[in-house]
């Protein structure tokens, strides 16, 4: 593996990722039920799949163009319904914290 600023790049990424599935995992039993608690699973997976796709990252160059460009669709895919599901996640509590 070449080592260059991209290489540092996945590797930082990749141990980010890893810290935040540990975060979002450790949370989860002081997190209540209900809806708080069915977004927190979901985002968890949400990240526990990111961590996976991140690991693969650092091999791109020996995927297939075609395939990857499928994989960076995935990752953009998922990354919007997680972004989605944290705003109005965020919205439902602050709705709750104001009502």
């Amino acid at each position: 593996m070449e080592f260059d600023v991209s290489s540092v790049l996945d590797i930082v990424a990749i141990l980010i990722m890893f810290y935040s599935l540990y975060m979002a995992v450790s949370l989860r039993p002081k997190i209540p039920g209900g809806v708080v608690g069915k977004h927190w699973n979901f985002l968890s997976l949400l990240v526990l799949l990111f961590s996976i796709a991140y690991l693969a990252t650092p091999f791109f160059g020996m995927i297939p163009i075609g395939v990857r460009r499928l994989f960076v669709s995935f990752v953009f895919f998922f990354g919007a319904i997680y972004v989605l599901v944290t705003v109005r996640l965020i919205f439902n509590i602050i709705r709750e914290l104001t009502e």
